[in-house]
């Protein structure tokens, strides 16, 4: 017995520590910025008819497949697939190799004459821009956060691939309330010549890259573990009017650690903001929660049915993704 207890004990030595790369303490965000991501590949968004003819019915391509070469040539933007198309005027077919599902396999499309022009029948896409809230910059690694959840494409309902991004500066102009049933939305305009970062991933947690500008002056706070958010008051920090960020009540009402993103359900209580928002709005995703001076996570996703709740993510799954490769 005494030796078996000798070995276990020494297994037990052995089993390595997980170090976290992140800092204790972040740069908190809780700023608007515009978000412009270059697809990976060219992503078919639907198709039309050409002289009555649909490449719907080809079944080796879906909407939500990106077009990633034609004729083993790689293709990076619409520009360069129609370059393509115009060479290929006597042969009316194409060979393409497209990405489904993380899988790359190959295709053909047959190019349909219409007023003699060769035409694809695709609609398509090679880029997306829209906005969100910066949730937090890691001044040591510079590696920032944003948004809480990954990026759809709305007419795939695919997450974007990344081949190339960036964050840049960004200004809300006005606002679209929320009502029980309609998320409202930010509306603002775009300064893409003042970029803040670069975007590596678009992932489930969130979008995240390197913060190549001079660091803000916002304030830092101490990283929260999981077991240190509970229910009670908090407060979230967003943009509501040109770059002004301010502090917003609200509730925290469950807390849930073993779902992978809705880990804080909370209600917003600030009467100023919902009087400015009708409750969670989009744009609003990637605010900061924060909680005895501590942050927590940040804000994800709107209640459809009762747009005065919302939920949350853990700050620390974000800072986890953010340091993977």
């Amino acid at each position: 017995m005494k030796k078996i207890y000798t070995y276990v004990m020494i297994v037990l030595f052995l089993i390595p520590t997980i170090v976290l790369a992140y800092s204790n303490h972040i740069l908190v965000g809780g700023q608007n910025i515009g978000i412009n991501i270059q697809n990976n590949g060219i992503l078919i968004v639907g198709f039309y008819k050409v002289n009555g003819k649909s490449v719907k019915s080809n079944p080796s391509l879906q909407i939500g497949d990106a077009i990633l070469k034609v004729e083993e040539q790689e293709v990076n933007s619409i520009e360069e697939l129609t370059k393509w198309i115009e060479q290929k005027m006597d042969n009316a077919t194409i060979k393409l190799t497209i990405l489904r599902n993380g899988k790359e396999m190959t295709s053909t499309l047959t190019l349909i004459e219409e007023d003699h022009i060769f035409k694809t029948g695709l609609y398509v896409k090679d880029s997306l821009t829209g906005i969100g809230t910066l949730t937090y910059i890691d001044p040591e690694s510079k590696i920032y956060g944003a948004l809480g959840h990954e990026i759809i494409e709305a007419n795939t309902n695919s997450k974007v691939e990344v081949k190339t991004g960036k964050i840049f500066d960004s200004s809300v102009t006005s606002i679209h309330k929320s009502s029980d049933g309609t998320p409202g939305e930010k509306k603002a305009t775009f300064n893409p010549s003042i970029v803040f970062g670069t975007i590596t991933k678009n992932t489930e947690y969130g979008l995240f890259g390197k913060y190549t500008a001079n660091l803000p002056e916002t304030a830092m706070y101490e990283v929260a573990k999981k077991e240190e958010a509970q229910v009670g008051e908090a407060k979230i920090l967003t943009v509501l009017k040109g770059n002004e960020i301010k502090e917003y009540t609200i509730q925290i009402t469950k807390i849930n650690e073993y779902n992978k993103i809705k880990n804080i359900t909370f209600e917003i209580t600030d009467e100023e903001l919902l009087e400015k928002t009708g409750g969670v709005i989009q744009g609003m995703s990637g605010s900061p929660i924060i909680q005895n001076n501590k942050i927590i996570g940040a804000v994800t996703h709107v209640v459809v049915d009762n747009v005065k709740t919302g939920y949350g993510i853990f700050i620390t799954t974000m800072l986890e993704e953010g340091e993977k490769e």
